[in-house]
């Protein structure tokens, strides 16, 4: 079918969800009520390592409301260790059974006539705890002697692999410099608005359980959560809502409570519900993983670099639980960036601590890859005397290579990496600002340039997570590849268009941009389209891949949405070729009608070729079935597993960033002050600019947070010392500076409207761009930065620091 004139896809256009949001009309986890609904409050372990000796529940169960009170021990009885991808797993469990391993473990559930009722019931359970040294230092614990916290596995490493992509040793031989750091990435978090929440219904006659959870990608999770709880996975419905207050990756890692609240609900024989508060959201939800980088790169005189080495620990706390160990892996396609480097050896570790767990944050794996990639080509320039920027010109891949496939396997679909860089720094006038940045430093004051250039993958392919075991070890299992995305495209008997999705929005508005499609597809007004976002696994066309993550909507959700909308599309303009007596090929669909292209005045209303469909069956054409659906199940056809050389396509489409940061340092605070800054991306076909303005400079502040303010912070015993916002501190409007943004667009081949992702983009490159402005600022002073957040104390000390070796 050709491709439709876009009359409403490129748009900025108002969202429609707004008006319900703002008018208070959205359906959120808490505004869901249900009959006979009890409530639940979950005791938590206040150590962060110790062996669970006894639980005395008998006064707590005497307290009044209380309904019943659920134990590890039970959990144990109930529910077995949820699957993880390592090859000698811990025993996770969806609450404490035998020891707690992190501050806020859940050891015990209360269920009562309310939360009130439920949280004075905590307060009567009795715990005897043995405690044990704890370890909260990613290197620490893989020391010989560390508290160990999985007796079953023998050490605190939880996954160890090495690969070897090119010829490394020919790169050392050719190379005249090698050039090495150390960097540390930081724990933090998402910080949805909304919370979790769980209302997990159970039927004792029919066995079946429905599960109202806001998780923004259950299928997969879906699938662990009934192995655990050892159910057939179509006894288990879970259900969606409309509206999630935010998600970013952390919603991902629910499902320990959803099984938690499920066994709750059996337990009672009835309707269970738990809504999660803040101090228990920062103190043991889930954060995004802290990484400790060795990297060097072996590399020329004039630039180029020849070669990657790095060593990467990753810290998953007290435990590791799906996708992990995926944040080592996830960016295996896109590890050499936007440069040509061939040569490439990595060493990972996946390691546990005594801190809360991890699941995907925004720009999953990719900031901590990027802000050791690209400290170490500014390291580079300076060892050389070159201009960053001229270093990364030196080794981009240029437009006329793409299709571009790395030496790990990805496949760059689209780009124009120069031109993107270039526009960046035309945003902040680069030449004047270092002119400016002279001028500045002849002052006295503290002024740093900050580039960098990354490439934004989304679109996972599964598969990336089955490169934590060996090529031995996946030649045992069944493979696992894949990305499918659903849609459903329905026109109704009056000629009304309705899209039913599994990518479940947390505020991207994704009903908006359908709209726009639909209506291009069909030539209609996108009020005329309704969509419908909540998610029920008994009702919804999904794949195990199925939902709202790496910002897989404007790539794969799209697609699906068009597939089906054609599949529609196709046997209406049959109907209408039948009813006129034309050919298909001669059909034109706009303005709400279907006319014979060049004789306008030969045309049928969409309603009525609707009516046709659904009213008048017998008038359709020989061998068509009635009503007028259309559904697709997308799969990229990139998604292969990993090979032999454990080379895989870790995404599928992959966006470029462009940071470029002026800032000043206040010598005497430590403040940093954001003089000029331009993001400059590449999502490939704009869908709606003024949303993707909104994705930009929302990923933008997320970065900001853990680039400045926001670190999880144990002291030695593992005690969370940021578990309220009063420790745990995130950016607000006040904190956000002026940005120029900028746009180039080069159209993806593999989706249907040539759209990519951009909803994490600037996650991944902005911690990368400040932690290069600062070391540029800082760079007089003989400082180094190597780790964030950069928090005005932490410059300070380091400015202190520099003084004394002076």
């Amino acid at each position: 079918m050709p491709e439709v004139p876009r009359k409403w896809v490129g748009k900025s256009m108002k969202r429609k969800e707004d008006l319900r949001l703002l008018a208070g009309r959205g359906n959120f986890m808490d505004d869901i009520r249900l009959p006979n609904m009890k409530h639940a409050a979950i005791l938590r372990s206040p150590y962060a390592h110790a062996w669970i000796k006894g639980i005395d529940i008998s006064q707590a169960l005497e307290s009044p409301g209380v309904i019943g009170i659920l134990t590890g021990a039970e959990v144990a009885k109930m529910s077995q260790p949820f699957p993880v991808g390592v090859s000698v797993p811990p025993k996770y469990y969806c609450c404490a059974v035998d020891k707690v391993r992190f501050v806020g473990e859940p050891v015990a559930v209360a269920v009562a006539d309310n939360r009130y009722l439920a949280e004075d019931a905590l307060d009567l359970i009795e715990v005897e705890y043995d405690p044990l040294p704890a370890v909260v230092d990613i290197e620490e614990a893989i020391k010989p002697g560390a508290p160990i916290l999985h007796e079953n596995i023998g050490s605190n490493i939880y996954n160890h692999r090495f690969f070897k992509y090119g010829d490394m040793e020919k790169a050392y031989k050719e190379a005249e410099l090698v050039v090495k750091g150390k960097f540390k990435f930081p724990k933090y978090g998402s910080t949805p608005i909304e919370t979790y929440g769980v209302i997990a219904s159970y039927n004792p006659f029919s066995e079946e359980y429905v599960v109202y959870n806001n998780y923004q990608g259950p299928f997969v999770n879906h699938s662990l959560v009934a192995i655990a709880l050892g159910i057939p996975e179509n006894k288990m419905r879970w259900i969606v809502p409309a509206d999630i207050g935010g998600g970013f990756g952390t919603k991902t890692g629910m499902y320990p409570y959803v099984a938690l609240i499920t066994l709750a609900a059996k337990k009672i024989g009835g309707t269970v519900k738990w809504i999660e508060d803040r101090r228990e959201h920062l103190l043991a939800s889930a954060t995004g993983t802290d990484r400790v980088t060795y990297m060097e790169a072996a590399v020329k005189k004039d630039g180029t670099i020849l070669g990657l080495k790095d060593k990467a620990i990753d810290n998953t706390g007290g435990y590791i639980r799906p996708p992990e160990p995926g944040c080592a892996y996830r960016s295996t396609g896109n590890h050499t960036g936007a440069y040509q480097i061939r040569n490439l050896e990595r060493e990972v570790l996946v390691v546990g601590t005594n801190k809360c767990l991890t699941a995907p944050n925004r720009g999953y794996g990719c900031q901590e890859l990027y802000f050791s990639l690209e400290r170490l080509v500014d390291m580079v320039a300076a060892k050389l005397g070159m201009d960053p920027a001229e270093v990364r010109f030196k080794n981009f891949i240029q437009a006329d290579q793409f299709p571009y496939t790395t030496a790990t396997g990805g496949i760059y679909d689209a780009g124009n990496y120069p031109k993107a860089f270039q526009m960046a720094l035309d945003l902040i006038d680069y030449k004047k600002m270092r002119a400016e940045q002279k001028k500045a430093r002849a002052e006295g004051r503290l002024v740093g340039i900050g580039l960098t250039s990354v490439v934004d993958p989304s679109v996972t392919n599964i598969a990336y997570v089955a490169i934590g075991k060996t090529v031995e070890e996946r030649k045992q299992e069944r493979p696992k590849s894949g990305s499918g995305e659903s849609a459903v495209v329905k026109v109704d008997p009056l000629g009304g268009v309705h899209v039913m999705v599994c990518t479940n929005p947390q505020g991207q508005g994704h009903e908006t941009v359908i709209s726009q499609i639909v209506a291009d597809e069909f030539g209609i007004d996108p009020k005329d389209v309704t969509v419908s976002n909540v998610v029920d696994t008994h009702d919804r066309l999904y794949s195990i891949t199925t939902g709202s993550f790496s910002s897989r909507f404007a790539s794969q959700g799209t697609t699906a949405v068009v597939r089906a909308a054609r599949q529609v599309k196709e046997k209406m303009l049959k109907i209408a070729g039948h009813i006129l007596e034309a050919n298909i090929e001669d059909m034109v669909m706009e303005e709400g009608k279907v006319f014979v292209k060049g004789s306008p005045e030969k045309s049928i209303r969409l309603r009525h070729v609707a009516g046709v469909a659904h009213w008048d069956q017998s008038a359709l054409p020989e061998g068509m079935d009635a009503g007028l659906f259309g559904t697709s199940l997308y799969c990229m056809p990139t998604s292969k597993p990993p090979d032999d050389l454990d080379r895989v396509n870790s995404s599928n489409t992959y966006g470029f960033v462009a940071e470029a940061i002026v800032v000043e340092v206040d010598p005497e605070t430590g403040q940093v002050k954001f003089l000029k800054w331009a993001s400059v991306h590449d999502a490939g076909t704009i869908l709606n600019p003024m949303i993707v303005e909104g994705q930009v400079m929302g990923s933008l502040t997320h970065a900001l947070g853990g680039s400045l303010y926001e670190e999880f912070a144990y002291d030695e015993n593992g005690q969370c010392l940021t578990a309220s916002f009063q420790d745990y501190l995130v950016p607000t409007a006040m904190e956000v500076p002026k940005v120029a943004i900028g746009h180039i667009e080069t159209p993806s081949p593999l989706t249907a409207l040539g759209s990519k992702g951009t909803g994490e983009a600037s996650s991944m490159s902005v911690p990368v761009a400040i932690g290069n402005a600062v070391a540029d600022a800082l760079a007089p002073c003989g400082v180094e930065i190597d780790e964030l957040p950069l928090s005005p104390n932490k410059i300070w000390h380091l400015i202190q620091k520099a003084k004394k070796k002076k």
